[in-house]
């Protein structure tokens, strides 16, 4: 992420200056001087966006000339569609001739990757595929050359080849968790005196008071996989026989009903249920079991090797993201793998599919390949479900390999994302399926930064896990790790964590007033993604969530009880239920293409801000054959009337600021259609709200909780204001949880109609107690907020303008054409509609001009 004073510079267009300042009572003498004529007024210099968003499944190599490198080296990847062949074989070269002796060739493979396994030298490379037999003869030509350059700053992280990694595989049992063995003696030794040993056979004795002999546990995977990884874990540490001999008698019950097709298949996560029951067993009893017993459990392993590795091999390299893939299928069946890569049975078989998977995870993982944010791409309600297989996989591959796989970018900005996006003691303010459940972070939410904190001595992570201590002692999937891991981490958090992060690759941006205190904190973040809607993101491109105390002000509505039903289609995944907008009361489709970005971010010590552009977000109906099947389960139709369809819409440019220490927000949107539109401007809470729709204010109060919310729009357009607090399709009770409450939550909506162009300033209002809020003073285009003055220009036919100062500091916030004036001069602008803030940055005042940063592309060219 890059500071307010020294911008990461991704592209030419993106201009970063950072001039210092002198006080107010400096001379005029000592300002930078002004030409005569203030340049760069001509015209906008906004940007459009291009077609940046991530293909749901790859049309075109990757990588080009146009597209931005993640990591140097980059994976090589050719979209399925494109291998006619058997295998495909590669070579990379700084020469386009390829004739030079560093080229280099790949082994002809029956996937559509390759990695370079070393850091790429900076400037231009070359690269073309050919397909190849079942034997590896080339067949036909090679493909045109691709070319890509490599800069100086790409992020290097170089994983081993497969063949180191094959040389060092364990060969003894039980081996799934050779990770830990360097520890695992000492561990035992202290296992008794361990915190979490009370939990730990507390867990193991479940497993063994359930009574198995009437039942055929295969069909019951839910509780086999818990009883299982128990009974493995207990036994590892304690050496306790009792767990072995439960296992084995589990084990001839499983065998005792044979495993059909119908029921190993059922679903993917069915087959790897049931896999990595019997996988722990048979690494577990390698030495106890007989030969008939390891043959049984080798078949049913094959059987999954051999149904999923087919459909694997060339469609997860080429989709964005298979959420049951990466959640735990890959881990599963690269563990099975692991068992039988050296069994003189299987070994030629098992070979090629645990390369294919160790190849993929180098090239796609984690969190896409395309993400270095350390947040989650794919909505951050469904974090949670991946953690188990964030955490093998590296710790495995570094162990073996002794390369350190956690320093991948993505691990090492995990735990300030952890943080930031789901602070101790509060709601989660993120984004996506699930993402309101809790109100307080997750034990594998908290277990995951504990592990963090320990291998990489993360403070963020370390603070996270020592805030929520108690809370990561409930977990299970780490506990394994936790009792072998003798290390210690700092638990202070950094004293110079930031207001605001932007996490560029995901498309969100935090703010916060207070990090370290729940009680003062007003927390908001801001989505406009390159990952677009859909799978577990939902359509809420330029939405925003806003919360106090760690509780809910305002955040995106609904309950997630059900992936795709009536309910979740229109009133929690549409853009109807987040705190966006609507064009003729139509949506964004839930779709790769139905994208935005953040363009921009400035980050002081009165100031935070960012631009999300979602100008490409409402392009017309969702073509997913995924959602096409589930409308049609649903009875649903994607029409207009129900809130899909083509629009007009040009722009919506959505610039939100936080200005600090009082936590006030405004949000100020650009919208532009080409022809007359009706506009909504939607606000949701869980609690009750009010409206003074003379005032155009959205009032909230809870006494209970202490706070009250206070948020008036502003327009030059008629506006008229409505209130619900029903949905428009209610969740099915067939899917409520027993015990839980699913209470209607409040929906107001603001529209503004028959206007091609129109803009919108909220400003936002959180305060604690009964602490009133300022009155808001407006004078033509100007308001007075306590403190603070907003100039907005609110007549659409004019450009664009914020400008907003403070009576007691010299900050200075500015967008648009006019140059402003800093300390009684006028302050050149290098662009016009550029965003420049003027404020505080490590105890000196800075200014910093940015103008829109494009994306980075992993498609086509900008």
């Amino acid at each position: 992420m890059k500071t307010p004073f020294s911008p990461l510079c991704r592209h030419a267009a993106h201009l970063c200056l950072a001039v210092l300042l002198l006080s107010l009572s400096a001379c005029h003498d000592d300002v930078p001087s002004v030409s005569s004529e203030e340049p760069g007024t001509e015209g906008e210099e906004t940007t459009e966006l291009s077609d940046a968003y991530h293909d749901k499944i790859r049309t075109a190599p990757y990588p080009k000339i146009d597209n931005e490198l993640y990591l140097n080296p980059p994976p090589l990847i050719v979209p399925q569609s494109m291998k006619t062949g058997e295998r495909l074989l590669f070579e990379l070269s700084r020469s386009k001739d390829f004739n030079t002796t560093e080229t280099m060739r790949s082994e002809a493979d029956e996937w559509c990757i390759f990695n370079p396994h070393r850091k790429l030298e900076t400037g231009i490379w070359y690269w073309r595929f050919r397909q190849a037999d079942t034997h590896g003869t080339p067949q036909g030509e090679w493909s045109e050359p691709y070319h890509f350059e490599v800069p100086d700053e790409t992020p290097v992280f170089v994983t081993p080849a497969f063949s180191e990694f094959q040389s060092r595989m364990p060969h003894s049992y039980p081996r799934l968790h050779c990770y830990l063995d360097p520890k695992i003696e000492t561990a035992r030794l202290n296992v008794k005196s361990h915190r979490e040993y009370k939990m730990l056979t507390g867990r193991a004795q479940d497993a063994l008071n359930t009574d198995y002999t009437t039942m055929n546990p295969n069909e019951n995977t839910g509780t086999l996989c818990i009883h299982t990884q128990s009974l493995y874990d207990a036994w590892h540490l304690t050496q306790d026989d009792k767990y072995s001999d439960c296992m084995y008698r589990l084990l001839r019950q499983m065998l005792a009903y044979p495993v059909s097709d119908a029921l190993l298949f059922a679903s993917n996560f069915a087959s790897t249920d049931i896999a990595i029951c019997y996988a722990r067993i048979y690494d577990q009893l390698y030495n106890r079991l007989t030969p008939d017993e390891r043959a049984a459990i080798e078949k049913l392993m094959m059987r999954v090797l051999r149904w999923y590795y087919p459909q694997h091999c060339g469609t997860q390299e080429n989709h964005i993201f298979d959420n049951h893939f990466w959640q735990q299928n890959m881990r599963v069946i690269f563990q099975c793998a692991l068992l039988l890569y050296d069994n003189t049975v299987y070994a030629d078989e098992v070979l090629p599919m645990l390369e294919y998977y160790y190849e993929l995870w180098t090239a796609r993982a984690p969190a896409s390949g395309f993400n270095r944010d350390g947040v989650w791409h794919n909505g951050s309600g469904y974090f949670n479900a991946n953690l188990e297989t964030l955490h093998y996989m590296p710790m495995l591959f570094s162990y073996v390999t002794g390369t350190d796989f956690l320093q991948h970018p993505w691990y090492k900005s995990t735990g300030r994302s952890l943080v930031y996006t789901w602070p101790p003691h509060s709601k989660s303010s993120g984004f996506g399926d699930g993402s309101e459940q809790g109100d307080e972070p997750a034990r594998q939410r908290v277990a995951f930064a504990d592990f963090l904190a320990r291998e990489l001595n993360d403070s963020y992570a370390g603070w996270y896990a020592s805030e929520c201590d108690d809370t990561m002692q409930g977990d299970r999937l780490f506990r394994l790790y936790r009792m072998c891991s003798t290390r210690r981490y700092d638990t202070s958090l950094p004293a110079d964590a930031a207001k605001m992060v932007w996490y560029e690759d995901t498309g969100e941006v935090t703010m916060h007033s207070c990090l370290t205190d729940t009680e003062k904190d007003v927390n908001l973040s801001f989505r406009s993604s390159t990952f677009g809607s859909g799978s577990h993101t939902t359509s809420s491109q330029n939405a925003f969530n806003l919360l106090f105390k760690g509780k809910e002000i305002y955040r995106s509505s609904g309950y997630y009880l059900n992936f795709n039903d009536a309910h979740n289609l229109m009133s929690y995944r549409h853009s109807r239920a987040h705190n966006t907008i609507l064009v003729n009361g139509i949506g964004q489709p839930y779709s790769t293409r139905g994208y935005g970005n953040i363009m921009r971010t400035l980050e002081g010590a009165h100031i935070t801000y960012c631009l999300g552009d979602a100008s490409k977000a409402y392009c017309g109906i969702s073509d997913d054959p995924m959602w096409v099947q589930a409308f049609e389960r649903a009875g649903i139709t994607q029409t207009p009337e129900n809130g899909f369809g083509e629009t007009p819409l040009t722009k919506y440019r959505r610039h939100v600021l936080m200005l600090h220490p009082e936590g006030i927000v405004l949000i100020y949107d650009e919208l532009e259609a080409s022809e007359p539109v009706t506009y909504d401007w939607l606000l949701h809470s869980p609690s009750q709200l009010s409206l003074n729709k003379e005032l155009l204010t959205i009032n909230h109060a809870d006494y209970k909780s202490g706070y009250t919310v206070v948020t008036q729009l502003f327009c030059n357009n008629p506006v008229s204001m409505s209130l619900t607090d029903r949905f428009l399709v209610n969740p099915d009770p067939a899917t409520m949880k027993a015990g839980e409450t699913y209470p209607n939550q409040w929906h107001m909506t603001a529209r503004i109609e028959r206007e091609a162009k129109t803009r919108i300033l909220a400003v936002i209002q959180v305060n604690a107690g009964n602490t009133a809020p300022q009155i808001i003073r407006k004078t033509g285009g100007t308001l007075t907020v306590g403190k603070w003055t907003i100039n907005v220009e609110l007549d659409a036919s004019r450009p664009a303008a914020l400008n907003i100062i403070h009576s007691d500091n010299p900050v200075h916030f500015s967008y648009g054409k006019e140059s402003p004036t800093l300390n009684g001069v006028l302050y050149p602008r290098e662009h016009s509609m550029s965003s420049l803030l003027y404020d505080e940055t490590g105890g000196e005042y800075k200014v910093v001009e940015v103008i829109d940063q494009l994306p980075a592309s992993t498609r086509i060219a900008r």
